[in-house]
């Protein structure tokens, strides 16, 4: 009877990787929930880590599997109806998890797609301080290479699905699909709310037994010997279930062990890619980066910062009464009380120092700042809503916030000084730069907001007690990413020990803090309030520049003989693309950043108006920008590191402009080729045949004289013209009289020619009359030019 229950599990599961091939999408959901209903645990369990592999995708990428952030409604409304039910907290795959889960069965992971810092300990045989590692660590069976983590099933599901998005990266994602709208980030969105509830307690698992409970995880034998470089916690569901047989857990501890493990995944998976150590070294620029998160990774990330508020923020509040609170006080509450500061804080601030230093310069920033910003706002995700009033008025933050700034300072005053930094060398001309400079200058704007980090920082800057017994624990770098349900250390009723505790594990007992509202910080300040008056001159002359184009291209202009913009210079922006709407915004962006940041920073108009004499963002005497900022040498203009700065944010720039021989510029896209190369030739022709002669009657001072001058002449330099930085004794060849008729071959030229003469049929004149018209006009037209303008030159290219 041993044999057909052997040769059962590997038959059902050759019969499943045949239907992936044969079978659509729905009917093998539908065929894998019958089987989760029908089979025993017994004949799943060899079946769980292929179909777990078959829906994230394997570990090194190759295997896509379900492709769920990819999958819209949108767009696949059926598979992703499915995908969704298939996976949902009470859906078959997590019965199919809670059923294997009763059987206490366990699957192998991978040390070696751990994240980075993690991999590093575990194979130096040095135990992570996360709880989620401890007793799970196992030799490979068979003594193969490399280390395995021994999971249970619950913790093997929520592995893979957290470490798809990371592994998953390279997956073909095309452009139009939204990360939000994504059956992944659908999916992390409906575990939060399950395993994380903002209100009541988690829902029990389904369970095939009833009266059952999932029995806690056990040490897996052979296990490595480690030595922990953090303390080894005892686990609130060792605390709570100690006296108490595993069959029959309290319900309580079971639903906050999914919740931490849950979480703990989440927040290793997701953040913990950059250790302490890694991260000063990443200061450097030399070192490189081991791990670049992608936009769609952080988006998640804020998903998972903006519950983890509320789920905090749901928090009853204390009672009055102490003998109440003794026995009211759930698993739960608990541990809403120390999921942010237990669990994400240390690693969500590592990440996002990553993120401020590394991220390339460019509008994909703003996901991170987003994410930023609802970390520093928790107030926005508090149950209680704010009063209604007929004026929407800022509102203020209350004092009761003051304790979350003070104990996540470097939150709030670091990462400023990191954006600071970023805005300084990005275009605020750019309407998604100016909005995230726009966003940050508003959030810390808020009223009571810099009054309470102020405070925080002078806690920090408070000269230390002499307490020694104290002093050593306090400043020991604490850890904050252990289990939350470790022991708490003896409450801090200093509050200034509490900042300098948050500072110094983070930053380590030598940093030099620098002031958020120090002089160095409001230099930078008041740099980037230069940038921003400089970019509002910028916009408001593209604005002129393109009001002006816009006027210029009437319908006769486009019968010129001549583009205007043939010699001219370059003069576009991305906002010449965007259109007057988004200028405006630009500048009405930029206008009320300068504004919050003077209500932060207690600017005046007086430093404001010197500022922007000293940076000089005034128009020039043509009413154009000015040049980049640079000095004059002997080797000619030397930009300085304000013009250098100007010319890479595109705040001003150089007119480039071709200089050359008019005759052989390239082609342009408006010209005939053929025709270009062919006048080229019969000018060239014409000018050696009669070079002489017209030297002879451009020297003349009379009037014909002066007629062949504004005909064959081209003054090679011309003195309202601005020049890129050269040599300054650098001179322009002088060409002489000549004739060009390379203005024939522009396509503009040849079609007006043609709508003349076909106009010119209409009222019965030939050819050859319509060409002696042209030429006595075109020649009345130059005699009356040459009388005024007789440097002009219409042919010219």
């Amino acid at each position: 009877m041993a044999g057909p229950h052997l040769q059962q599990p590997s038959y059902l599961l050759a019969t499943l990787k045949a239907d992936c091939v044969n079978k659509p999408f729905v009917q093998r959901c539908h065929d894998l929930e019958t089987i989760i209903e029908e089979l025993p645990a017994k004949e799943l369990h060899s079946i769980f880590p292929w179909l777990v592999e078959n829906i994230f995708g394997s570990l090194d990428g190759i295997i896509v599997g379900w492709n769920l952030r990819c999958l819209q409604g949108r767009t696949n409304p059926t598979e992703y109806s499915v995908a969704l039910d298939f996976l949902d907290p009470s859906g078959p795959m997590m019965k199919l998890v809670y059923k294997l889960q009763a059987e206490e069965y366990r699957y192998d992971f991978p040390v070696s797609y751990l994240p980075g810092p993690v991999k590093a300990s575990i194979q130096e045989q040095v135990l992570p301080e996360c709880s989620l590692y401890h007793n799970k660590v196992q030799f490979p069976s068979s003594g193969g290479f490399g280390l395995n983590l021994a999971l249970n099933p619950f913790e093997y599901y929520m592995f893979y699905f957290a470490i798809s998005l990371i592994t998953q990266k390279n997956s073909p994602v095309t452009h139009h699909i939204s990360p939000s709208n994504s059956a992944y980030f659908i999916l992390v969105d409906t575990y939060l709310k399950c395993f994380l509830p903002t209100e009541g307690t988690v829902l029990p698992p389904p369970s095939s037994n009833p009266g059952g409970a999932i029995p806690s995880p056990t040490p897996r034998s052979p296990a490595v010997p480690f030595t922990s470089y953090g303390m080894h916690h005892t686990s609130l569901l060792k605390r709570h279930v100690a006296h108490q047989p595993s069959v029959n857990a309290d319900p309580a501890s079971q639903e906050i062990w999914r919740s931490e493990t849950l979480l703990q995944i989440f927040v290793e998976m997701w953040l913990h890619h950059y250790s302490l150590e890694m991260y000063q070294k990443m200061q450097s620029p030399h070192v490189k980066e081991s791990f670049k998160p992608t936009e769609e990774h952080v988006l998640v990330v804020r998903l998972l910062v903006k519950h983890l508020h509320a789920f905090s923020n749901s928090l009853k509040p204390e009672p009055l009464s102490p003998s109440a609170h003794s026995h009211t006080a759930s698993p739960l509450e608990e541990f809403k009380r120390a999921v942010i500061p237990r669990f994400v804080q240390e690693k969500l601030y590592i990440f996002l120092q990553h993120c401020f230093g590394h991220w390339p310069l460019d509008a994909s920033f703003r996901a991170v700042l987003e994410m930023w910003l609802s970390y520093l706002q928790p107030w926005r995700y508090a149950p209680e809503k704010p009063p209604q009033s007929a004026e929407p008025l800022p509102r203020s933050v209350s004092e009761k916030w003051a304790t979350f700034i003070q104990e996540n300072l470097l939150m709030y005053t670091k990462l400023f000084v990191g954006f600071l930094n970023r805005a300084l060398r990005t275009d605020l001309v750019s309407p998604k730069n100016a909005l995230m400079v726009f966003r940050v200058a508003k959030v810390f704007a808020q009223p009571n907001l810099a009054e309470m980090i102020l405070k925080g920082e002078q806690l920090f800057l408070e000269p230390e007690l002499v307490i020694p017994h104290r002093q050593h624990r306090l400043f020991m770098a604490p850890t904050l990413s252990g289990s939350f349900f470790s022991s708490w250390p003896s409450t801090i009723t200093d509050a200034s020990f509490k900042v300098k505790s948050h500072v110094y594990s983070l930053e380590g007992q030598d940093c030099q803090y620098k002031q958020m509202f120090g002089a160095e910080v409001r230099n930078l300040v008041l740099k980037l309030a230069q940038l921003i008056c400089q970019a509002q001159q910028t916009a408001k002359s593209i604005s002129d520049h393109s009001a002006e184009t816009m006027a210029s291209q009437s319908f006769f202009s486009w019968f010129r003989f001549t583009p205007s913009d043939m010699n001219g210079s370059y003069t576009g922006n991305d906002l010449d693309e965007i259109g007057q709407d988004s200028i405006k915004k630009t500048d009405e962006y930029l206008e009320k950043a300068l504004e919050y940041l003077c209500q932060i920073f207690k600017l005046n108009e007086a430093q404001l108006t010197q500022m922007m004499m000293k940076c000089g963002t005034a128009p020039d005497e043509n009413g154009k920008k000015q040049l980049p900022d640079s000095i004059e040498s002997e080797d000619g203009l030397i930009l300085t590191p304000l013009g250098r700065y100007q010319i890479i944010n595109g705040l001003r720039r150089f007119e480039v402009q071709y200089r050359g021989d008019a005759e052989l510029q390239p082609i342009r896209s408006y010209e005939n080729a053929a025709l270009v190369r062919l006048l080229f030739r019969v000018s060239s022709a014409l000018n050696t045949r009669f070079a002489d002669q017209m030297d002879v009657l451009c020297s003349r001072e009379d009037f014909v004289g002066r007629l062949c001058r504004y005909h064959l002449t081209n003054p090679s330099l011309i003195q309202n013209i601005r020049y890129s930085p050269m040599v300054r004794d650098r001179t322009s060849q002088n060409w002489g009289p000549r004739i060009s008729l390379r203005f024939l071959a522009s396509y503009r030229t040849l079609v007006s020619l043609l709508m003349i003469y076909f106009i010119a049929s209409w009222f019965h004149i030939g050819p050859v009359g319509c060409t002696f018209i042209i030429l006595i006009g075109y020649f009345l037209y130059a005699v009356i030019m040459t009388f005024f303008f007789e440097g002009w030159k219409p042919h010219e290219h």
